[in-house]
């Protein structure tokens, strides 16, 4: 259960701002979509793989990023 208590002075759009700052870093919004309709299990599968793929992707990016700027420090 997700608690945010209200601090000396705060006004309360800054602790409804705080509390959905909180929510969104939990993935509770995102775990209630998910909830909200059936999914098959062929569409959990399809999904799964949609993201790990995604993954991946970001993964050899950031990768690729490293490896550049370590070859243009060596350049100089």
């Amino acid at each position: 259960m997700l608690k945010v208590t209200l601090r000396n002075g705060e006004t309360t759009e800054k602790l409804l701002q705080r509390f959905k700052r909180s929510v969104s870093k939990e993935g509770i919004l995102k775990e209630i979509k998910k909830r909200g309709h059936f999914e098959k299990p062929s569409e959990g599968r399809r999904r799964r793989a949609r993201e790990q793929e995604k993954l991946l992707r970001k993964k050899a990016r950031k990768k690729a990023m490293k490896d550049a700027r370590k070859r243009a420090r060596r350049r100089t």
